[in-house]
């Protein structure tokens, strides 16, 4: 069973995905939830620590299941960075995706409380360091350069999927992908 304190999370992760942060209220997200203001407020203090939690929820949770959907696609590394923009266009392909909740937030708190942003930039470092662990495993001759590169393609296919409205756009990310892999480990 989910606590009530989960539940507030979650939605409040739905709605901050879909409207965005600045956009929805607290009492948009109790209704949602079908809860009290006394029961948000229990748990948190502000708004802002609603976000920061709701940010460490959805990092915890999609980055896990992110990478094991990787490794559950592909053995080796090479096919383990190709399988990333695989598992990122069933993202792109969701009903709910909104692009990603992390590069919303930065852009939404440009300014302000720097919690919001840290989190967010932690994710995104993370993120980029598994990049980084999967091109350490191959045999190429510049690992950082090409890891670079490939969370670059990742990154531009994520706003380009929500920009745009173009999911299919992880193919021809995924196909760069070979191609700087295939390029890095020539001789």
């Amino acid at each position: 069973m989910v606590s009530k304190r989960e539940h507030l999370i979650r939605t409040a992760l739905v709605l901050f995905a879909k409207n965005g942060f600045h956009a929805t209220g607290i009492s948009a997200i109790l209704q949602a939830a079908g809860l009290s203001k006394k029961t948000l407020y229990h748990y948190f203090q502000s708004k802002d620590e609603l976000i920061l939690a709701a940010l460490q929820y959805q990092d915890g949770l999609f980055r896990n299941q992110f990478m094991r959907q990787v490794a559950a696609r592909a053995e080796t590394p090479r096919d383990q960075i190709l399988a990333i923009f695989e598992v990122a266009e069933e993202w792109f392909l969701q009903q709910s995706f909104f692009g990603c909740i992390f590069i919303n937030a930065i852009a939404e708190f440009s300014s302000g409380p720097a919690p919001i942003r840290d989190i967010s930039k932690s994710y995104k470092r993370l993120m980029h360091g598994y990049i980084v662990k999967l091109c350490n495993q191959l045999e190429v001759q510049d690992q950082v350069s090409l890891a670079d590169s490939i969370a670059l393609l990742l990154e531009g296919a994520i706003v380009t999927a929500q920009i745009m409205e173009k999911p299919d756009i992880a193919k021809t990310a995924r196909k760069a992908a070979a191609q700087l892999i295939d390029l890095a480990a020539a001789p």
